[in-house]
């Protein structure tokens, strides 16, 4: 465990991303994994299938996530205020809210994966094997919610290394598993889908098992369970707003995906292969945001208002320092990562795929800065700023991408998610400026 109250704040910073940049890179090896050996293995159509799958997913994954970090708030807030009773509460409230929604909402997923698909106006032919893939996917929610709960408790009191060991062991798992089953055994997206659950289970059983062995102050045990109606309200307030923050965020990813779609094969798979970049690019900008949030709850907890300005102003230098360097090192490299997904025969999507990174590359500091601020929000416990923010975003990169789509292709999807950025900064500046005016 880590206390941010004292000490080098650009340390604390620097030191708790790092391993979160790591563990975020293997998990979002899972995704990629699938992409390159179902493009490599099982072909553009696969590749296309898991593409327009990959939004729907990801609404219902981060929505569980989004439990897990507004319940992260209030744990890095009574860590700081060394209240570690009511942290425990928190813990057990979180979990028995968390697995009823979780059930919840993998049966629904389950039951509706086709009408979803159609929404999106996605291909007919790639509805059966993308609905397929995520019914076997919902299946294993619950492994998500348990891993994302245990993992963000772990980093809300400071210890975000252990998760990297847990994650990392399922991603290993998981890109062996996938060239067993896809690239050896034929399986083609079932191979793929079963692959991730069962990283998804190891990564869940190792972060589970790691708290209760290292850290029995959060490992709640069977007497210590208790579901405290106090932190009720508010633990539903912060989780349903980071929750819809997320859910948002990737509604307006699938309204996106829905303007792809359209457009052929060829720039589904493009664009899917793009996406999987852009992810490795945003990750660590976002676990500087964690960090961020982490380091103000705690000494907002413990009443120290001067190092929640100095978080702010470091975290701020630091995430945009890391966006210029990452906009450069894809402007250069756009090429050769596109041919990790698609290879030398697909010229039409790696000519689609290249344009589209280097727009985007371009635009890299926007989401860079945005991150920070959004985690100095979330610190702060204004949660409903995230969640404006966020819609303020989305609605200008889904509605700009269903206007020049048509005309630019995936190029115009990419310039949509500038205007979307910057949209979401003017919301943000004003307000950020206020609060700190305010304080």
């Amino acid at each position: 465990m880590k206390d941010m109250t004292q000490g080098s704040i650009p340390r604390h910073l620097v030191g708790f991303a790092l391993p979160l940049i790591l563990g975020n890179f293997f998990q979002l090896t899972y995704n990629a994994v699938d992409s390159i050996i179902l493009g490599r293995f099982a072909g553009k159509e696969a590749l296309a299938a898991a593409g327009i799958a990959n939004p729907i997913m990801n609404i219902t994954i981060f929505f569980i996530v989004g439990i897990s970090w507004g319940a992260g708030v209030l744990i890095s807030e009574f860590y700081g205020r060394k209240d570690f009773a009511r942290l425990k509460s928190e813990v057990s409230t979180t979990l028995a809210i968390g697995f009823v929604f979780t059930l919840a909402v993998s049966a629904a997923c389950f039951a509706f994966a086709v009408p979803l698909l159609r929404l999106v106006r996605s291909p007919a032919e790639l509805v059966p094997p993308s609905a397929h893939y995520l019914r076997i996917v919902f299946s294993g929610l619950l492994f998500t919610f348990f891993y994302n709960m245990y993992a963000a408790t772990l980093r809300a009191v400071g210890d975000s290394k252990t998760p990297i060991v847990c994650v990392a062991v399922s991603a290993l798992l998981n890109a062996a598993l996938d060239f067993l089953l896809v690239a050896v055994l034929r399986l083609g997206m079932t191979g793929a889908a079963v692959a991730t659950v069962a990283a998804q289970a190891v990564s869940c059983l190792l972060c589970v098992g790691a708290t209760y062995l290292r850290e029995p102050l959060i490992a709640v045990r069977p007497r210590d369970f208790r579901v405290e109606p106090s932190l009720i309200p508010k633990t539903v307030s912060y989780s349903l707003a980071a929750a819809m923050q997320q859910t948002v965020l990737y509604v307006g990813k699938l309204l996106v995906q829905s303007a792809v779609n359209p457009l052929g094969v060829d720039a589904i798979a493009a664009f899917n292969a793009g996406t999987k970049v852009d992810d490795f690019c945003y990750q660590p900008e976002q676990s500087i945001g964690q960090a961020m949030t982490t380091l103000v709850a705690q000494n907002r907890g413990a009443g120290k208002q001067s190092r929640i300005r100095q978080g702010l102003h470091h975290g701020l230098l630091i995430e945009a320092a890391y966006g210029v360097l990452i906009g450069a090192a894809v402007i250069l490299l756009r090429g050769h990562l596109m041919w990790l997904f698609a290879g030398d025969g697909e010229t039409e999507v790696l000519h689609l795929g290249r344009r589209y990174l280097l727009v985007m590359a371009l635009l890299y500091t926007m989401p860079a800065v945005t991150n920070g601020i959004q985690g100095f929000f979330r610190g702060m416990g204004d949660m409903k700023v995230t969640v404006m923010a966020t819609t303020a975003q989305m609605a200008g990169r889904a509605g700009f991408s269903l206007l020049l789509a048509p005309r630019f292709g995936i190029a115009g999807v990419a310039a949509s998610c500038g205007i979307g950025w910057l949209v979401m900064l003017l919301f943000e500046v004003p307000l950020l400026r206020k609060h700190l005016a305010a304080g």
